[in-house]
């Protein structure tokens, strides 16, 4: 910045340094700004004014509005940190959609785990076995002969417990002539029942009864007779009627079984076991067996049953009889025999073709049958028909005795006085 002019120089400059109040211009001075006497010179130095846009005219119309403008272009927010106790969020890959533009596909299924499918298998195995053992059962019983034999003429009346007649009968029919050869059952016509057999159940110990083919009893319509020959009189009928009226014991089932179809059983069982107390050789029965307990198939337990190469002969044979049909029981009522599906089918086949039963008796009936010779091997009482004599004649005051407490229902009260092996005392 040039010095200040002292005083001595020429005051025309003064106008240039100096403020308001120190010989600057001042609203005295000219409007156009120029300092004193300035007009009296042309060429002294005048303040430049600088030109501005003319006043505008007033109106009472207000002013035209102001055309949109482009406004600026914001710029995108920059996204918020995370939190860092927080998920990051889920954003989509670069240059792809956002995950509500994104398709949603279905979640993939899951493969069945190893155990699950065990379970599965498992669960249809038990279903399917539960089928097995319901259907099978249904199948034999429409298989199995029905018979008449109810009897004709008066009955006893209605007795506590349930009571059946097991037969055993040693009709040759339906075997062929090598069956009966290996049988060693020859070729005797005509049907007899070599086995009779009462077995009650109630409320007291189950009980078996052996009726000697032998006995001598009132056959009706017939007269005074062995009771085996009644069967072959009058068939099923006849033969319950006959025990009715000699016992007074009501007869609640008839169950038959027949030679062939006995060893079919015991051989769909994979053998019984018999205990014979001495060594047995019987041609006739086709026997051949040691003294002592031993598994027997089908042929050897019937020879068993049907010998009487003994001294006491028929008396030793009914204990025989008990001993293979309780064994027969017992093996069937295992659960071996349930779970073995080789065997229950077997069983339940050669019993529908062994058994003929009385046309009173249903499915329920045919399985507590069942059920009651179970209960013969476990905890029952086994006997025969008190007897007089060796002939197999009865004893007509302690067979009284073993009737009526059979009658009432209380096998619980039978003492060995009135259950003998052999029916001797």
């Amino acid at each position: 910045m040039p010095d200040r002019p002292s005083s001595s120089d020429d005051d025309r400059y003064r106008w240039l340094y100096s403020g308001p109040g120190e010989g600057g211009p001042s609203s005295s001075d000219s409007s156009d700004g120029s300092p004193p006497g300035a007009e009296d010179d042309p060429d002294a130095t005048r303040a430049m004014r600088v030109p501005g846009p003319p006043p505008a005219p007033r109106s009472s119309t207000p002013p035209p509005a102001e055309p949109d403008r482009p406004r600026p272009r914001q710029q995108p927010q920059q996204p918020q940190q995370p939190r860092a106790d927080l998920p990051p969020p889920n954003l989509p890959p670069p240059g792809g959609a956002s995950p509500r533009e994104q398709p949603r596909s279905r979640p993939r299924s899951r493969p069945p785990s190893r155990a699950r499918v065990v379970r599965r298998v498992l669960l249809a195995l038990v279903l399917v076995w539960l089928l097995f053992l319901v259907l099978v059962p249904i199948w034999a019983w429409s298989q199995i002969e029905k018979v008449d034999a109810t009897p004709a003429g008066e009955r006893p009346g209605d007795q506590p417990g349930t009571t059946y007649l097991i037969v055993g009968s040693d009709s040759r029919a339906g075997l062929s002539a090598e069956e009966r050869a290996d049988l060693a059952t020859g070729n005797a016509e005509g049907g007899r029942t070599d086995t009779i057999m009462i077995l009650h159940t109630g409320d007291g110990p189950t009980t078996l009864v052996s009726v000697p083919r032998d006995s001598p009893v009132e056959i009706p319509g017939v007269g005074g007779s062995k009771i085996n020959s009644a069967f072959s009189s009058g068939g099923a009928p006849l033969l319950v009627e006959t025990v009715e009226q000699n016992t007074g014991i009501r007869v609640d089932g008839y169950v038959q079984i027949g030679l062939g179809g006995f060893v079919d059983v015991v051989d769909a069982l994979g053998g019984v076991e018999i205990c014979p107390e001495e060594a047995v050789q019987d041609r006739k029965a086709g026997l051949d067996i040691a003294a002592g307990c031993q598994e027997a198939d089908g042929t050897t337990a019937l020879g068993f049953a049907r010998t009487r190469a003994f001294a006491s002969a028929d008396l030793q044979r009914v204990q025989n009889q008990r001993q293979v049909v309780s064994a027969i029981a017992d093996k069937a009522a295992s659960p071996w025999t349930v779970l073995n599906p080789w065997r229950y089918y077997r069983l339940a086949s050669a019993g529908a073709g062994a058994l003929v039963i009385g046309e009173e008796m249903g499915p329920i009936d045919l399985a507590r049958f069942a059920w009651a010779m179970g209960g013969v091997s476990g905890g029952g009482k086994t006997c025969t028909v008190p007897l007089a004599s060796a002939d197999a004649t009865w004893d007509p005051e302690l067979s009284q005795q073993l009737f009526e407490l059979i009658i009432a229902d209380q096998t619980g009260d039978i003492g060995a006085d009135l259950c003998q092996a052999n029916g001797l005392g």
